[in-house]
């Protein structure tokens, strides 16, 4: 049932279509893993393919291309099913010769060769304005898993984290920090309820304060206030009262830098640096690494938003209107026109997304992967229209997107905002259930798919929490082998042929799939393949451990017993570190 049985089967096929159909010997051959086990280890629609072009039924082509199978003694049995399908089901050497490979290559088992592929992996990139919360870390867990298949599988991965340090995000927390800082100063400006909200705000003016006394005080509230207009009452949610207050801010933003001068970038830079070591601190604590972290400021520093958007001109692609430059992204399937350069000269958001994916482009990768929130999903007609527009093969990026994780604690659904201040940190999670209940639950579905996070169930120690329940089979295991106390080395040795009963047959096969696995997982984008996996390989596992004895007294059965549990184990603990999660040698 390994990689290797598939490629053999493949090869018997091929055999036989060129025995019956020479003309059609390149017809591409599936082979496939039946739903149900009573329908084989294999199967395969050959025949259906070649019903058509040959003129003749697809079950009497199956029993010709059975007749024309060249003997093998990988195969014990063959069926034509339905209507026209043939399963095949493999000798159980096939099956057990899995545990031997486990054995030998250890942690390396599943590992692919490697394939001279270049990846760029882009993936939470969150703005650095405040604590990441349990949203980001989906997209954090999923990022990294899918980093770690990548690798296994055989390609070269950079792990990249776009630092988002220019832009008015950035201004709003470097205003909100003084304003909490001057009011510690007794300066009573009334907070902007647009401004950063959070706790953790308060916290960087105290740090600021001790570190520099009153160095940035020294203003009253006029000269802050001045020329601000009024904020209307908070009951006022209407378009006006929202335009109001954004330039309420922009004025009090305005103001900080004309009143701070160069102490200005000080505290812009003392916010970021703040935010940005925290949420570095908080994915290193959840075994989250990044290669590289990639400065969007660094863009307007090298002068490469200016070059791309002079580019984009160049190429007939951009227009002014009222003052502005505006991308044709129309032209690329987008629903509007988007600007890229504000009226007052400023660069937008987009401007410099188009530089920063010009520059992963110049760096020469393979592929190109970005990893955003499902919100957005309207992003990705305008960024690949700008890549086109650039000269560059749009196909090269790919982007995957992730659903954000809804908690539910009590029953309750947390909010999530930073701006307001309401939201539950990745941190306070990760605090309350641990890091391997994280990194596992948030990988359970599709990255696309709605995940409501249960923290009951993430802290229950039971059946029905899966991490627990796969923990659980590598820490049995870990026991067994104890009790055992035999040199592990004998179980290479064992006689694998004594492991006969259909649940250890299904270990095996289970076991062999898992190169497999890896590459599929891989082409997928899909590390939620292998929670399911590690879900399937436990439950076969318990039910194995439950049904026989391990330490029975024939020594020879006892090692090929032994030697099944021992490559469960290593198979177990690749695949939980692939996810991030350890794998506890007691429970």
């Amino acid at each position: 049932m390994s990689a290797d049985s598939k490629v053999q089967l493949t090869a018997l096929l091929r055999a036989a279509l060129k025995s019956i159909a020479p003309e059609l010997a390149d017809t591409p051959i599936h082979l496939e893993r039946p739903k149900q086990a009573g329908h084989g280890d294999f199967a395969t629609n050959l025949a259906l393919q070649l019903a058509k072009p040959l003129r003749r039924r697809p079950r009497e082509l199956a029993e010709l291309l059975l007749a024309e199978l060249p003997r093998s003694t990988l195969v014990a049995a063959t069926e034509v099913a339905g209507a026209g399908f043939i399963n095949f089901t493999l000798a159980a050497g096939a099956k057990t010769a899995a545990v031997g490979a486990v054995l030998e290559r250890g942690a390396e088992f599943g590992r692919g060769a490697r394939n001279g592929t270049s990846v760029q992996l882009e993936f939470v990139s969150a703005n650095p304005t405040g604590p990441l919360h349990v949203g980001h870390g989906r997209g954090a867990a999923y990022g990294a898993s899918l980093a770690a298949v990548l690798d296994f599988a055989g390609s070269d991965v950079t792990r990249e984290y776009y630092i988002n340090d220019a832009g008015r995000q950035m201004d709003i927390l470097a205003l909100s920090t003084w304003l909490r800082y001057l009011a510690l100063h007794g300066v009573d400006i009334p907070f902007p309820p647009n401004a950063y909200q959070g706790d953790y705000v308060v916290g960087m003016a105290r740090a600021m304060r001790e570190g520099h006394q009153d160095r940035f005080a020294g203003f009253t509230a006029e000269q802050v206030l001045e020329g601000a207009p009024g904020l209307p009452i908070a009951e006022r949610k209407d378009d006006e009262a929202k335009t109001q207050r954004e330039d309420h801010l922009d004025m009090l933003i305005a103001n900080a830098k004309r009143l701070l001068g160069e102490d200005y970038h000080f505290v812009h830079g003392f916010a970021l640096n703040e935010q940005l070591g925290d949420g570095r601190d908080d994915l290193e604590e959840f075994g989250v690494h990044f290669d590289k972290w990639f400065s969007e400021k660094s863009l307007f520093d090298t002068g490469l938003v200016d070059r791309a958007v002079a580019e984009l001109e160049k190429r007939g692609h951009v227009y002014l209107q009222d003052g502005a430059k505006w991308f044709r992204s129309t032209a690329f399937g987008d629903e509007k026109d988007r600007v890229v350069q504000r009226e007052n000269g400023l660069y937008t958001y987009f401007a410099s997304d188009i530089a920063y994916h010009l520059n992963k482009y110049e760096r020469g990768y393979d592929r190109i992967i970005d990893i955003w929130g499902a919100d957005h999903h309207g992003y990705i007609p305008r960024v690949k229209g700008a890549i086109a527009a650039l000269g560059l093969p749009p196909e090269k990026l790919e982007v995957t997107l992730v659903q954000f994780a809804v908690l539910y604690r009590n029953g309750q659904k947390a909010s999530m905002s930073t701006r307001s201040g309401e939201f539950v940190t990745l941190r306070e999670l990760r605090r309350e259930v641990g890091n391997d209940a994280c990194r596992f639950f948030y990988v359970l579905r599709k990255s696309d798919q709605h995940l409501d996070f249960d923290l009951d169930l993430a802290k229950s120690q039971s059946n029905e929490n899966p991490v627990y329940y796969v923990q659980y089979a590598h820490a049995r295991v870990c026991s067994v082998l104890e009790q055992w106390g035999g040199d592990a080395a004998e179980l290479r040795g064992a006689q694998l042929d004594l492991l006969g009963n259909e649940r250890e047959l299904a270990l095996c096969a289970r076991l062999a799939s898992f190169p497999e696995l890896i590459q599929n997982a891989a082409a997928d984008y899909a590390p939620h393949q292998l929670a399911f996996y590690l879900k399937d390989l436990a439950a076969e596992f318990h039910s194995w451990y439950n049904a026989e004895r391990m330490l029975v007294d024939d020594p020879a059965l006892r090692l090929a017993r032994l030697a099944l549990a021992a490559a469960v184990r290593q198979v177990l603990a690749t695949a939980l570190a692939l996810l991030g999660v350890s794998a506890p040698q007691s429970m």
